[in-house]
């Protein structure tokens, strides 16, 4: 009797088919998702455009590595930060302020920023550091 090689049993199920299906399945499960996600439509009512909620209130404080002291990301004095926290203080009076300093400047430079901060009577300070990685 002889065998053909058409009549022979499969031994082992080509599974790529079936994973490309599931691939694509995978990939319109996702996109159908994400486009469902957008919520309910609803006409939302209109605020002023008050200047306070168009800019961030925290101030940034930055000290670089030369000493150079930068509110926000333009460069100032000393004597220029006080002024300008000074009016800042006046238009928000529980005014954030955030301060960055290089770890290797003199620590009587952070020290004078906040002592300025004090005079100007502003209490809500952070101070921003790295997480220490073991």
């Amino acid at each position: 009797m002889v065998v053909n090689e058409e009549d022979k049993a499969y031994d082992d199920i080509n599974v790529t088919p079936m994973l490309d299906l599931a691939y694509v399945l995978l990939i319109i499960f996702i996109i159908l998702t994400t486009a469902t996600v957008q919520g309910i439509q609803v006409n939302l009512p209109k605020a002023s455009a008050a200047p306070s909620l168009a800019k961030p209130q925290t101030k940034a404080i930055t000290i670089t590595q030369d000493g150079s002291i930068y509110l926000d990301t333009y460069p100032v004095s000393i004597q220029e930060l006080e002024s300008r926290l000074r009016q800042y203080k006046a238009v928000n009076p529980d005014l954030p302020v955030v301060l960055k300093a290089d770890a290797t400047i003199q620590y009587q430079r952070v020290v004078d920023v906040l002592d300025l901060l004090g005079r100007v009577e502003i209490s809500q300070i952070g101070l921003v550091t790295q997480k220490l990685v073991k």
